[in-house]
């Protein structure tokens, strides 16, 4: 078993290092403290092939594996998680496409995305729908003559062949900047089974009907734009339907397997990161006559803060392997998951400690990456979710 990165796996990695340190590092405060989506150092990421790496070299894409983009994601969320999320959170959505689309939606909708022409996200939870997604109350209905009665004329143009759209969507990744959103839709409320009876249509947000409102107050990634997305009357092509018709909801349970993965990604970044810091401080600051990184009690922090992140990575590192090798790995990213999004939380916190009171403030990262950390623990589905899906797939239990 290879547990080294490859040649060019180290390489790309030392590239994105290179750019996270000229391109995030010195805006990094700037737009957490104000808030912004961070357009330009997007566009530069885009440049690099960073903006859905994972997206192939025929619709645009780097090509890179899910492994690669997991290398990717930790060194980018080591420096900055949310300019970071800006960047590997502009393809958000584009996964459904590559998986179910059709050849014309990826032709049209994955190679402006890839190139940094157009960002994306997914619409999927709800105000009252979290970690229950099988609750989405967003309705899709199709516009189909009755009765066998012929639409003709400006009648047929108008809802012979399209999806109306309604609903609220809340915590969008992107809400405000994406041109295009998949959206989870209940279009068959008669279905058989809770499972059933979901779509995904991608709807673009220039169209008449889209209303967002960007979320501010965030504890954390606050670069990232998230938003309330509203859906009123929004008409959209059949031809923008995602795979099969009512069968969203598995669809949905493959893309957690792999953003799964790549939060566990997010946050061995992060630990990466406040470990990097926390590391640098203690060898610059002087207490008693000495460094306090010579103190026994700091070492066994950096000691136990390096050990929780090697492990969370090669959890991660695996699991990314396994989604490239197109294993069923439900339990193996709900375990990276959960445990690399803790190592986060933990170890940034162990980080502000080391700071002392330097690190309650923001002169130095580690305030940020303790904020930041937290997210991992929620979003893509909560720690207490991915215990129960570890324990299930342990069990042998279905939904």
């Amino acid at each position: 078993m290879e547990f080294g990165l490859t040649d060019e796996q180290a390489q790309i990695r030392d590239e994105v290092a290179r750019f996270a340190e000229n391109e995030i590092v010195p805006v990094a405060e700037e737009y957490d403290t104000e808030e912004k989506y961070p357009h330009d150092v997007v566009d530069k990421a885009a440049e690099m092939g960073l903006t859905g790496p994972y997206i192939p070299i025929e619709y645009g894409g780097a090509g890179y594996s899910i492994l690669d983009t997991a290398i990717i994601t930790e060194e980018l969320f080591s420096y900055d998680p949310g300019i970071a999320l800006s960047i590997v959170s502009a393809s958000f959505g584009c996964e459904a496409i590559m998986n179910f689309g059709t050849e014309d939606q990826k032709e049209r909708f994955l190679e402006p995305v890839a190139l940094g022409e157009k960002v994306s996200g997914a619409a999927i939870s709800e105000p009252d729908t979290g970690s229950d997604v099988s609750s989405v109350s967003t309705r899709a209905e199709k516009r189909e003559a009755q009765d066998g009665a012929e639409l003709s004329g400006a009648a047929a143009e108008k809802d012979g062949d399209e999806w109306v759209i309604n609903g609220t969507k809340m915590w969008i990744t992107n809400g405000t900047v994406a041109d295009f959103l998949v959206v989870l839709c209940e279009t068959n409320p008669d279905a058989e089974g809770r499972y059933n009876g979901f779509s995904q249509i991608i709807v673009e947000t220039d169209r008449d009907g889209v209303n967002t409102e960007k979320i501010t107050g965030k504890l954390g990634i606050r670069a990232s734009d998230t938003a309330e997305v509203v859906f009123d009357d929004v008409r959209v092509p059949e031809e923008n339907l995602v795979g099969t018709r009512d069968a969203a909801f598995m669809q949905q349970m493959q893309f957690f397997d792999e953003t799964r993965t790549a939060v566990a990604a997010q946050g061995v970044g992060i630990a990466k990161g406040a470990t990097r810091a926390a590391l640098e401080y203690a060898q610059d600051r002087e207490q008693f006559g000495q460094s306090i990184s010579e103190f026994q009690a700091i070492q066994h922090k950096l000691a136990d803060m390096e050990t929780r992140t090697e492990a969370a990575r090669n959890l991660t590192y695996k699991a990314a392997w396994n989604v490239d090798q197109g294993k069923d790995i439900t339990k193996l990213a709900s375990m990276a998951k959960e445990y690399a999004s803790r190592v986060a939380v933990d170890v940034a916190d162990e980080a502000v400690q080391i700071h002392g009171g330097a690190g309650y403030v923001n002169d130095f990262p580690v305030e940020r990456l303790y904020r930041d950390a937290k997210i991992t623990q929620i979003y893509e589905g909560t720690t207490e979710i991915q215990k129960n899906i570890i324990a299930r797939e342990m069990l042998g239990k279905g939904f």
